[in-house]
């Protein structure tokens, strides 16, 4: 009896241990189960990072989008601002731009026996660079450049000695029409300039029309742009009161040479040298040098280029001429007015 209670008692056991182990297995595996959402929380991050990624390209494009609206503020169509200082140093450039000048004068000669005359005036020159065939560097243009003096004040002797007139209006005006052709770092140009009688008084201009040749030569790179432009006039008809002034037979030559700086700075001169075929001997010649400081910036959103210096003739008219000059030029940027070529080519 005893010993059928022992074993009674040894399969219970047996069963109780076989029916813990079974309640345990189940225990187990819902442990597995429950560690199972930390893997899956560790794959939640791994799209995460990759949106995190996803995201750079995209900081990327918008800052690369914003300084693309900065350069817009700063510059123009035609790029940065020192790059717009560096292509308004050449005559060639496709840059619409309203060039003007002011000049304070200082004038002596024979004539006058005290201090320098002063006079004043400016020049205004809208630079029209109008797309002709082909694109980009490619592209030819014809540059229309038409030159209108308005004189605030200009000392004219008299025929009594030491005695001027002081007398101000509109002056004669010019257009050079220039062909230019693209010729990689080189400037070239050719064609033809005009004179028309615009004086408003007779001591302002010779009262007849002109035409000759025109033409720009020179060479450029990143940091420098130098050139010569010369024109010259003959007389092709005149008004009725020409009175007695000479056939017209008269020339002019810019010279100019720009160095770039930093922050679209710049040094450089751009002096015209006058010669007068039908003036009296020792007074055909005014040859002017100069210094120029320039700095291009922008004026709310467009585009203006500063150019501050002085001239001193070297040479100049015995009985009365320009000695010494002090000029200031302001050169707003205007978007192109006709931005397509005339006659086409890609």
């Amino acid at each position: 009896m005893t010993r059928r209670l022992m074993t009674t008692a040894s399969r219970f056991a047996k069963s109780m241990a076989i029916a813990l182990l079974v309640a345990a297995a189940p225990v187990t595996a819902n442990a597995d189960e429950i560690e199972a959402p930390k893997t899956s929380a560790d794959e939640v991050e791994a799209p995460k990072a990759s949106a995190e990624k996803a995201e750079a390209p995209k900081a990327s494009a918008e800052t690369a989008k914003t300084q693309k609206v900065s350069a817009k503020k700063t510059g123009s169509e035609h790029g940065s601002l020192a790059e717009i200082g560096h292509k308004l140093s050449d005559p060639t450039s496709n840059v619409w731009a309203l060039f003007t000048e002011f000049d304070l004068t200082f004038n002596d000669g024979d004539v006058n026996n005290g201090n320098s005359k002063i006079g004043g005036d400016m020049n205004f020159q809208p630079i029209l660079p109008i797309p002709l065939y082909g694109e980009g560097k490619d592209q030819w243009k014809i540059i229309a450049r038409p030159s209108i003096p308005i004189i605030f004040s200009n000392p004219v002797p008299r025929k009594v000695f030491n005695s001027f007139n002081h007398i101000g209006g509109i002056g004669d005006s010019i257009l050079p029409l220039l062909v230019n052709r693209p010729a990689g770092n080189w400037i070239l140009g050719l064609g033809p300039t005009f004179l028309f009688p615009t004086a408003t008084n007779d001591a302002l201009g010779r009262e007849q029309f002109g035409l000759g040749p025109a033409g720009v030569f020179g060479w450029k790179n990143k940091h420098t742009t130098v050139g010569i432009f010369p024109q010259y006039f003959f007389k092709i008809g005149s008004i009725d009161n020409q009175a007695n002034k000479p056939n017209a037979s008269f020339g002019e030559l810019l010279y100019f040479a720009y160095w770039n700086l930093a922050d679209a700075w710049q040094i450089g001169m751009n002096p015209v040298i006058t010669y007068n075929n039908k003036a009296t001997s020792g007074n055909k010649w005014n040859v002017p040098v100069g210094l120029l400081v320039t700095k291009t910036t922008a004026v709310g959103k467009t585009p203006v280029k500063f150019q501050f210096g002085f001239e001193y003739s070297v040479v100049s008219e015995n009985d009365f001429g320009k000695r010494f000059m002090i000029k200031l030029n302001i050169i707003p940027v205007i978007g192109s007015l006709i931005k397509n070529p005339i006659f086409g080519g890609n």
